[in-house]
């Protein structure tokens, strides 16, 4: 049995690698996002600056572990068996969680997963132990205090967090405004000193504590002078950046590049015990039963655990190398631009979330309020206001989403929030607190306005939700899976390692294909940061065509599927098709709603000249979805219910129709392709024969139903309904042809060999 919980325990270590690798990865964005965004730097130099930070961060986060030894169960209640199944069930639950929440798309955050990982573990195996007959309760065996200020103390950073993100940003933009090189002059020193300040007070003075090697002298020295410490940097901070700002450095870039270490320092230091936490606790437990256990797994209480975390510094400095080495390496790292940023963006962009019922209210709430505030608000104040807060001034250098001033405050109140937390054992979500951080600092700046607020609204409480969902999951997950290794034993752990090995590779995989097919968006963000009007239109131009041909060969490809799958009575794949048409309505509506940002960014003259056409074609295309639906809605209706297929005549005429319109599908994407208009004359006499030959067929089917054999009549309705929608779709490619050709030449109609009525 030793052999196995030695098996166990470098399983836990090489699951604690893993974890490492992914979540410095997909935590990256919480402390690249904001130098990023604002166009601190390159983002190799960013990259540099980040990567040292988080391996002096995970130097720093001894303290942190005594959470996974006896933050949330109090060990001398437990036996040695009953934690090595929790830890194992904390990491199997965190790398499947991880897995699902990533197919999905859903925002997640470790720490919470860890927490109520450990807490669904513990509270199950507790269950179990009173069950059999101990004579304790909860109290006796969770860690009950501890655990509710772990909890507490996750949920309440995201209302702290937006709080001053909001406050401190409003102040910062009313002293600095949006125009903010006009008051650089003398404030710009204080700024960068309070900055700095804050930046060595949380990280130095908070985190030196924790330090290994930091003997109790110098801690004695640094807590009964922190005053004097506090005092010295403010004033020397302040001198050196009004110094950089006299030698036209640029101090908020410095100060940006300061919040990315100090964030860096403060995600590694708070969150390297989501990752490698459970695995020491494991090996402290596997190395205290060895030398005092006696073989009696079941029976040999963790008393040792309630002791303090002194985690040998090769440890933390091998978390520290492997997590500077994934950041540097991976290719989600460099994937920066995702929900943050959009939700923060001042200018108008590309918005990932939909309406929903309580945006829409918490907007209009908002509006009436604001509009009563306004009513009694002097004139001469709201003029004042209005002036420091006018968007309109917002200094931005090129692509970037916000401006310095928001990025400098993004930075350093994360860093500082999440490093008190930090010195105070609180595993406070380094994604709670930079998320809402940066949505209190957008909101504080204007950037949700009337045309996104709702949008931008639905997104934070759809992420927030995802947290929310993220601790259940965690919580039952865990659970279960430690309910059944405790009843199931050693052959339930060994499937359930080789269920987690299978999701790591499998994991990978669709990562390194979804990483190949995402361009991302590439042209749009250089439509939207463009300036000159006149390459606007040029880039929209390729960007509709790239974004419409796509949705052709869709539709082609769904088309042929659909008849074929209806023909050779194939119901799996019409169930697909069904599920497929209706994703691509949303990517429709997504794309066209990108495509109207990009149409803002044109001359006046211009929008309202292409406008028109614009909007035909999006329509049109959404016609021609509607069109696939409902040809793929009956006959999946007729296949599931397994009636009579369509009779071979039938099949054999209609084939033809359907290669015909296959090839006028192939015609349209080479026309847009080599974007040579004058065959569009030609291509839409071919719509009007194929709509005639669709016309005839469907009138001899018409004549059929009425004097041919009832028993085939159900199959001939679907098939006439295939034909209908059909000339539908070819008669809405018709129409598409023509906007295509007038949104590339408003002239068209006015040529003697492509005049064509509509």
């Amino acid at each position: 049995m030793e052999i196995l919980f030695l098996c166990v325990v470098i399983f836990l270590f090489l699951l604690a690698i893993f974890d490492l690798s992914v979540g410095v990865s997909n935590d990256a964005v919480n402390f690249l996002n904001s130098a990023i965004g604002s166009k601190a730097a390159s983002f190799k130099r960013v990259l540099i600056v980040a990567s040292i930070g988080v391996f002096i961060g995970a130097a720093m986060s001894n303290g942190m572990m005594d959470i996974a030894r006896h933050g949330i169960f109090r060990p001398e209640h437990f036996s040695f068996y009953d934690l090595i199944c929790i830890f194992m069930a904390v990491m199997v639950t965190d790398i499947i969680l991880l897995d699902i929440f990533n197919s999905l798309g859903m925002p997640t955050s470790t720490t919470v997963s860890m927490v109520f990982e450990l807490l669904g573990a513990t509270f199950v195996v507790a269950l179990i132990k009173m069950a059999g007959g101990l004579d304790l309760g909860f109290n006796d065996l969770l860690n009950t205090e501890k655990a509710l200020s772990v909890i507490l103390g996750i949920f309440l950073s995201v209302a702290i967090a937006f709080f001053f993100g909001t406050v401190v940003q409003f102040l910062s933009r009313m002293i600095f405004s949006f125009n903010y090189k006009n008051n650089l002059k003398w404030k710009i020193g204080i700024f960068g000193g309070i900055c700095a300040t804050a930046i060595v007070y949380f990280l130095l003075i908070k985190g030196a504590k924790d330090l290994t090697f930091m003997t109790p002298e110098v801690k004695s020295w640094i807590k009964s002078n922190t005053g004097m410490i506090i005092l010295c940097c403010f004033g020397f901070f302040t001198v050196i950046m009004q110094l950089l700002h006299i030698c036209k450095v640029n101090v908020l870039k410095v100060i940006v590049l300061m919040g990315t270490f100090s964030l860096a320092v403060a995600f590694a230091g708070n969150d390297l015990v989501n990752f490698i936490g459970v695995p020491l606790s494991g090996l402290a437990s596997y190395q205290d039963f060895i030398a005092n256990g006696n073989g009696d797994a079941t029976g040999f209480l963790m008393d040792s655990l309630n002791g303090p975390a002194n985690t040998p510094i090769y440890f933390l400095i091998g978390a520290g190398v492997i997590m500077v080495v994934s950041l540097a390496t991976s290719k989600k790292a460099k994937n920066v631009t995702k929900t943050e940023i959009g939700l923060g963006s001042q200018q108008g962009g590309d918005e990932m979330f939909g309406s929903s019922r309580i945006g829409r209210r918490l907007v209009r709430w908002t509006i009436s309020f604001l509009s009563w505030v306004r009513e009694v608000t002097p004139s001469r104040i709201r003029r004042w206001f209005n002036n420091r807060f006018n968007v309109d001034e917002t200094i931005m250098d090129q692509g970037a989403a916000f401006d310095l001033i928001r990025g400098s405050v993004n930075l350093v109140l994360a860093g500082a929030l999440i490093a008190l937390g930090t010195s105070m054992k609180l595993p406070l979500s380094t994604t709670f607190v930079t998320f809402m951080v940066a949505m209190g600092t957008s909101l504080a700046d204007r950037a949700w306005g009337r045309e996104s607020a709702v949008f931008r609204i639905t997104g934070v409480i759809s992420v927030i939700g995802g947290w929310f969902l993220t601790a259940g999951a965690a919580f039952i997950g865990a659970g279960v899976i430690v309910a059944a290794m405790h009843y199931g034993g050693h052959w339930v752990m060994f499937a359930l390692a080789a269920l987690t090995i299978f999701i790591i590779i499998r994991s990978n995989r669709r990562f390194g294909k979804n990483d190949e097919q995402e361009n991302g968006d590439i042209l749009f963000q250089a439509i939207i940061s463009t300036k000159d009007k006149s390459e606007t239109w040029q880039l929209m131009l390729m960007y509709i065509t790239e974004q419409q041909q796509d949705f052709m060969e869709y539709a082609g490809q769904k088309y042929r599927e659909i008849t074929s799958a209806f023909i050779n009575d194939n119901a799996r794949v019409l169930s697909k098709t069904e599920s497929s048409l209706a994703k691509h309505k949303t990517i429709l509506k997504n794309t066209r709603r990108r495509e109207t940002l990009c149409l803002r960014h044109l001359t006046r003259e211009m929008a309202i000249e292409k406008s028109t056409w614009f909007y035909l074609s999006n329509n049109l295309c959404m016609n021609i979805l509607y069109n696939l639906r409902r040809i793929n809605e009956v006959c999946k209706e007729h296949v599931d219910n397994n009636f009579l297929p369509l009779p071979s005549n039938y099949t054999t005429e209609y084939e033809l129709i359907e290669t015909r319109i296959s090839n006028l599908f192939n015609d349209t994407i080479a026309l847009m392709q080599s974007d040579n208009i004058e065959t569009i004359t030609i291509l839409r006499r071919h719509c009007d024969e194929i709509k005639d030959t669709i016309s005839d067929t469907y009138h001899r089917v018409h004549d059929h139903l009425r004097d041919g054999d009832t028993s085939a009549m159900s199959v001939l309705y679907v098939y006439v309904n295939m034909l209908q929608e059909t000339q539908e779709m070819v008669s809405s490619i018709r129409k598409y042809l023509r906007a295509f050709a007038k949104l590339r030449d408003s002239e068209f109609r006015s040529r003697p060999a492509l005049s064509i009525v509509m």
